[in-house]
């Protein structure tokens, strides 16, 4: 064997165990990581603010109140969320009370299986779903958050006994209405945001 054909053959073992290392020890960095915790924050905040809304509003009118004050603050928290984020930031349910929150065929989707977790004995609080999906050229990751029902401050207006008065002041801010009889732990609906990949 000559002497370059050595050198070369050494050359490309030692390459070849420097390659293997590298691939064994560096972790590459997706984005879509990124994203994902991103997505969490803004559910979190989303969550923290409305509910923060809803409890002042519960305190000092009831939940007449609080809903008057959930049909306006929630988009409004929502819209300004989307554009710190240049996403859609929303709340979606199988049984919505808003029309306009309606479950895309993806939601409808993620939402069932959350639905069925939960029944399984998942811990609803805990249910989280991210995917990356292709839509019209673009890559975009859309991120979902269960939303477990809550004996305080849900129940009031989403509970399975929800009082007369509150019925009637759903029936009139939300004529199709279909977000009642929930028990503690059900899945009420979930946050849904959608954020563009580069």
């Amino acid at each position: 064997m000559s002497r370059n054909c050595l050198a070369w053959q050494v050359g490309a073992a030692l390459l070849t165990a420097l390659c293997s290392m590298s691939l064994a020890t560096a972790q590459p960095v997706v984005p879509e990581d990124e994203q994902v915790k991103v997505a969490r924050s803004i559910a979190v905040e989303l969550g923290g603010k409305l509910k923060s809304e809803l409890s002042t509003a519960l305190a000092a009118g009831g939940p007449v109140q609080a809903l008057a004050v959930c049909k306006t603050a929630a988009p409004t928290i929502a819209a300004e969320l989307a554009a710190a984020s240049g996403g859609k930031v929303g709340r979606t349910a199988l049984r919505v009370r808003n029309p306009s929150n309606a479950a895309d065929a993806f939601e409808r989707a993620v939402l069932m299986r959350f639905v069925e977790d939960a029944a399984n004995g998942a811990d609803a609080a805990a249910l989280e779903h991210s995917e990356v999906v292709q839509s019209e050229g673009r890559r975009t990751m859309r991120y979902m958050k269960a939303i477990p029902m809550q004996a305080a401050p849900c129940a009031a207006c989403h509970g399975s006994e929800v009082s007369p008065e509150v019925l009637q002041a759903v029936r009139t801010l939300y004529p199709a209405d279909e977000a009642v009889g929930f028990k503690p732990g059900d899945i009420r609906g979930a946050f849904t945001i959608e954020l563009p990949l580069p």
